[in-house]
């Protein structure tokens, strides 16, 4: 794997680092060259004198000539832009140094399968006060909790510069999303010959971590995210609603979660969203902890830095996001000349499954742009070491906010070509990042019970 020049500084000894290890924080020297040689959430500024360009502050606000309008989808800032080559199962071995194990999979399993690449654009942006608030988490942020938590650190990246891989996969958990948000999606479990039923759900989250008003962790009462998921559709499913307190240090309290089910009329505890469990609304095709690419306690497994390389990455997907279903959801996989590829360097990080606890995966590989923290790609092996299934998260610039997120989630079954597309925003009314009504009053299991009813 091709590493970076700044590897030395960051990872020196990390590399077997595991679960046991203590944060180190960086000097304030290190923490100076955020904004520096380094952008402000710990990405290489440079280019790498090709395909990768410098960063130059991506796109923190709407581009010229382009109107944002509540409820609809982002314009593509770069509509103009020409595939510059495809990548196929046929041609696949002239990119093997840019194609993640997970792509080499799909284009090996899926003939029809391939990824149009076009020009490079770092076009990830945060707020200001994000930025401020990487500088300040740099030195003084740290794990807690056996690395089940994180103290002293708030708002945006915890740890902008890291020492190991357990610093990576929070920078992943806890990246900034905005503080309060309300939106709607659907979920495809697609079979192997096309068909799906799609499922609506409305959720809002209340994202303490980045809440401005506080200063450090420790002013959380150790909640760092209250999370509301209504299924409103189809109408066998409708009404089902789960609750979920999701805890900073998880070694002093684990995940809070409730589940009210309209069969029942009743609100139950519910231990059971979590790890290796079935996801909601994902017809068995992934784990609770997987959405989001990755969610919850790390504590199953020893996380390790692989190093940082350059891998084509599904990035800026605007179009993708504006398709219609019907045109987006195909049979084996997503509709490939919808989707956009990129080159950008990534960090890899990968867990593998303690000796002394269980998981359906035995191993997972996580790429996390270097721009954003964000989980871009992933592989989840079985309990054999093959690999089973594969991760794929569309990154998007949303310059109406200004925030580097995700759009659809997809995770392939490459065993019985199934797959589960998570997360679509592309007939839906578009996601609130202002959601200020919210209030923590609201995530009672009472209140889910209101919620259900029909």
């Amino acid at each position: 794997m091709k590493s970076s020049g700044i590897l030395a500084a960051t990872l020196l000894g990390s590399v077997a680092l595991g679960v046991t290890v203590a944060s180190a924080k960086v000097s304030q020297d290190q923490a100076d060259r955020l904004g520096k040689d380094l952008t402000p959430m710990g990405a290489e500024k440079a280019g790498n004198g090709g395909a990768i360009p410098a960063w130059t502050g991506g796109i923190p606000t709407p581009p010229p000539g382009i109107t944002v309008t509540q409820g609809e989808r982002l314009a593509n800032p770069f509509a103009s832009d020409a595939v510059e080559y495809t990548v196929t199962p046929g041609n696949m071995g002239q990119y093997d140094s840019v194609l993640t194990e997970g792509y080499k999979k799909m284009l090996s399993t899926y003939d029809t399968y391939k990824m149009n690449v076009y020009q490079t654009r770092r076009t990830c942006a945060f707020p200001e006060f994000v930025y401020e608030a990487n500088k300040r988490n740099a030195t003084v942020a740290e794990l807690v909790g056996g690395g089940n938590g994180v103290g002293k650190g708030i708002m945006g990246t915890p740890f902008p510069i890291i020492n190991s891989g357990l610093e990576g996969i929070w920078n992943h958990t806890l990246r900034y999303r905005s503080f309060k948000l309300t939106r709607q999606f659907t979920a495809a479990p697609v079979t192997a010959t096309g068909d799906y039923t799609l499922q609506t759900v409305q959720d809002e989250a209340i994202l303490q971590w980045s809440d401005p008003s506080k200063g450090a962790a420790e002013e959380l009462d150790n909640i760092s995210i209250y999370y509301i998921a209504n299924t409103t559709a189809p109408a066998r499913a409708a009404g089902n609603v789960i609750l979920v307190h999701e805890t900073l240090n998880r070694a002093l309290d684990p995940r809070k979660a409730w589940q009210y089910s309209p069969g029942t009329r009743r609100v139950r505890r519910a231990p059971n969203i979590a790890y290796d469990n079935p996801g909601t609304n994902s017809d068995g095709l992934s784990t609770s902890d997987s959405f989001d690419g990755y969610n919850g306690a790390p504590d199953r497994f020893d996380w390790t830095v692989k190093g940082k390389s350059e891998k084509l990455i599904a990035y800026n997907t605007y179009d993708a996001e504006q398709a219609k279903y019907d045109e987006f959801i195909q049979a084996r996989h997503l509709n490939q000349d919808k989707i956009r590829y990129e080159l950008h360097r990534v960090w890899t990080i990968e867990a593998n499954l303690r000796s002394d606890t269980r998981h359906i995966y035995s191993r997972r590989v996580k790429h996390m742009d270097e721009d954003a923290w964000q989980l871009a790609q992933a592989e989840l092996y079985d309990g054999r070491g093959e690999l089973w299934r594969v991760q794929e998260l569309h990154t998007i610039q949303r310059y109406n906010v200004p925030l580097c997120g995700s759009a659809a989630e997809i995770v392939y079954d490459t065993g019985n070509g199934r797959y589960l597309a998570l997360a679509m925003q592309n007939e839906e009314p578009g996601i609130n990042y202002f959601a200020d009504e919210l209030n923590p009053d609201r995530y009672t299991p009472s209140a889910i019970r209101q919620l259900g009813v029909r």
